[in-house]
């Protein structure tokens, strides 16, 4: 191989992953040990072939060459994959090139031990005779993974030995087998050993369509097959539209200890010539074992898969009885499997699956469900009727291989984890779970999550003298006896549930049923308040309001202050609420820690710049109204959050359709009364009250007069008993 044409090739390589808008993020490349390595990878698309030795060389420096398709050995491509060090599947001298190469240290190698592009990622068989066995779907039929890779890490490991052992017993034939294998110093060759590395490569989204490079394609290059196009749409679109491929390493498989068995060692000892290509006598020894070995590398590929929500909505699809869910069923069958299920098991998970999925019930603003329903519908595999999903697709059926990834990517993402036997078993009894047993498991989930998530952030962040007792901080529920309407009451910045806590009283005591969360950062100290980000509060309510809507046939959400605005994010966001009220809620703040955040913010950027750590000025002194429940120390951070929540809720407001009421005290030194009146103004409902009482403080739900926003707010709840539930 000419080193200069592989470097020039590489850097080709490059200049096009640069264009590209494919995201590759690997993952255990620790594990990638000094030595001999084959590669053993999974194989879905054409472009693996160029960039994957690009990526594994710019992680290890080392020199990667791959087995590739005869079919791309033609013309220009041929010649740039013949310098880029790709060998051709059917070149006559592959096995020696291969082995030779692993032996001097010369390259390491990338093979497709699946022996060609798995399009549908059908690879595991679940019926028949040969159930629970890795067998790859082709156009010529199914076939079991090819043992190639194993077989040329044991003739390699195999020649390694025995030189080593001629070297003592028969130098002749040491020597011979350097000439063979163009071995300069045996020395470096004994050092090493050969070892077999298990690649996945995960897609997410796989998404076909039409894009530049296939238009590009047929305008050039003329009338294109099915197949190229197909290749060609399906590929592009995972360049151009910013794909996810998650590479990870396992464990490397070492090869030396499988030549242990006496036949293979009476081979390595055998004080004969042996040539490359004769039969040795311990051949079906060593096919059994590249068997064996083969079975250990794609079992150990498959568990490397990264799961992602279309896999476990593909899966839940699959599984679901009858072929039909009401829309919303589903969302909470699909956030028990993404949360629950995966938790508790060993597996590895894209990163939209390790945040926080709440938002599967709310208004999924990540679109992760919105996107893959519409695509299950317009590849029909799905209809919708009303908010019903009728399933249409057998998950069974052949696709036309070529074809699979555009026609049906749902049943591509239900075949890639079908290995996955644990992840399997457990989609399968949540498709199953009837919905009643659904909504109690989400609750009791979410209700006990909250009590973990602040036992944990007290017990990491509580300061001794500082701060207070984990009464004041823990999220409660009070359970009225009013089934028809629960509410949802949240506390404000720096507070903790304690301050809505009377509030909720005097409601349960009307018979309303109250959950009160406690906002992320908030209840324990104000360096855990200085690590959270705003989007943390909002989940902290939406976990709420789904406890609340699975006790209760109507939610109201509302809250104090900050609470308050957060209330107003919701409204904005969810269709099903029955009301929201808003008691001082924020749209632009008087105090002057607020005023006097851009110039501290300023000071830290600089002091940072000219890392000066201990100048920065992290925490402004709070003196607040209820020292007994809030911070004493407000972090500027926080602060910042707190801006970015509320520059996020003015504009949503004309989307709050639902009856609402807002109380502002006219004497409030913290939220302006005329920002009150200005989100009153502008909420899209007709059904709204403003109530202004003219109080000289701004915690107006506790002390003196507190009675008065009570009883508005316990009237409000009344007259909505008989409010029909606001509907999408």
């Amino acid at each position: 191989m000419n080193p200069y044409a592989y470097r020039t090739a590489g850097f080709a390589v490059k200049a096009l992953s640069n264009l590209s808008r494919a995201n590759i993020r690997t993952y255990g490349e620790e594990e990638i040990p000094k030595g001999a390595v084959i590669f053993a990878v999974n194989h879905f698309t054409r472009m693996e072939t160029f960039f994957i030795p690009y990526y594994i060389h710019r992680l290890t420096r080392m020199t990667i060459w791959a087995l590739a398709d005869d079919t791309l050995f033609v013309g220009g491509l041929g010649n740039f994959l013949d310098r880029l060090g790709a060998v051709s599947t059917k070149n006559p001298h592959r096995d020696q090139l291969i082995v030779k190469s692993l032996l001097t240290g010369e390259a390491s190698w990338i093979i497709f031990p699946e022996g060609l592009m798995v399009k549908s990622k059908k690879i595991f068989e679940k019926k028949g005779e040969k159930k629970g066995e890795f067998m790859i779907a082709s156009p010529d039929g199914n076939h079991p993974p090819h043992t190639g890779t194993a077989t040329l890490a044991l003739r390699t490991e195999f020649y390694r030995a025995r030189l080593r052992r001629m070297r003592d017993i028969f130098p002749e034939e040491a020597e011979r087998l350097m000439t063979l294998f163009q071995i300069k110093e045996m020395a470096p060759v004994l050092d090493h050993e050969t070892y077999i590395v298990p690649v996945n490569l995960t897609y997410y989204p796989i998404r076909a369509r039409e894009n530049m490079l296939s238009r590009m394609a047929e305008l050039f290059v003329g009338d294109l097959s099915g197949r190229m196009l197909e290749e060609i749409m399906t590929e592009g679109s995972m360049l151009l539209s910013g794909v996810d491929v998650d590479m990870r390493f396992g464990k490397p498989i070492r090869v030396a200890p499988y030549l242990k068995s006496e036949a293979i060692q009476a081979d390595i000892d055998s004080p004969v010539t042996i040539d490359f290509d004769d039969t040795i006598s311990s051949i079906t020894m060593m096919r059994k074992t590249a068997h064996r070995i083969m079975e250990r590398y794609m079992s150990a590929i498959y568990q490397l898969t990264t799961v992602n929500h279309d896999h476990i909505f593909a899966s839940l699809l699959k599984y679901i009885p009858e072929n039909k869910i009401d829309e919303h069923e589903f969302r909470q069958k699909a956030f028990l499997a993404a949360t629950m299920c995966l938790e508790c098991m060993d597996f590895h998970r894209h990163d939209s699956l390790m945040r926080n999925q709440i938002s599967l019930l709310t208004d999924d603003r990540h679109d992760k469900l919105n996107n893959f329903i519409k695509l299950a519908i317009d590849k029909k595999v799905i209809r919708k009727e009303g908010n019903t999903i009728i399933i249409d697709s057998d998950f069974c059926e052949a696709s036309d291989f070529h074809r699979v990834r555009i026609d049906n990517p749902v049943v591509v993402s239900a075949n890639e984890i079908e290995p996955l036997a644990l992840l399997q078993e457990q989609l399968r009894n949540v498709a199953l779970e009837h919905r009643l047993r659904v909504k109690y498991k989400i609750k009791e989930y979410l209700i006990k999550k909250a009590r973990f998530d602040f036992e944990k952030e007290y017990a990491n962040f509580a300061i001794e003298g500082e701060s207070k007792d984990r009464e004041v901080g823990a999220p409660f529920f009070i359970r009225g006896t009013e089934k028809e309407i629960g509410v949802v009451l949240i506390h404000g910045y720096m507070a903790a549930p304690l301050e809505v806590r009377a509030l909720a009283e005097y409601l349960g005591e009307r018979g309303y049923r109250i959950y009160a969360p406690r906002l992320k950062g908030h209840g324990t100290s104000p360096e855990a308040l200085a690590m959270s980000a705003y989007m943390e509060w909002v989940e902290s309510v939406e976990e709420g309001y789904v406890i609340m809507n699975e006790v209760c046939r109507k939610v109201v959400v509302g809250g104090f202050s900050t609470g308050a605005g957060l209330a107003l994010d919701l409204a904005s966001r969810v269709n099903h609420l029955a009301g929201l009220f808003a008691i001082s809620p924020p749209l632009k703040l008087q105090d002057f820690s607020a005023r006097f955040v851009p110039a501290v913010n300023l000071w830290n950027k600089l002091m940072g710049k000219f890392n000066v750590g201990a100048a920065k000025k992290e925490f402004v002194e709070n003196h607040p109204e209820n020292p007994h429940i809030n911070y004493m120390r407000n972090p500027i951070s926080g602060i910042i959050e707190l801006d970015r929540l509320m520059d996020q809720i003015e504009p949503k407001l004309i989307m709050i359709q639902v009856p609402a009421l807002v109380v502002q005290s006219y004497g409030d030194p913290v939220v302006s009364p005329e920002g009150a009146l200005k989100i009153f103004k502008k909420l899209g409902t007709k059904e709204k009250e403003y109530l202004m009482v003219n109080y000289e403080r701004h915690g107006i739900i506790n002390g003196e007069h507190a009675e008065r926003v009570f009883r508005a707010v316990g009237d409000f709840l009344d007259r909505l008993k008989t409010t029909p539930s606001q509907q999408s």
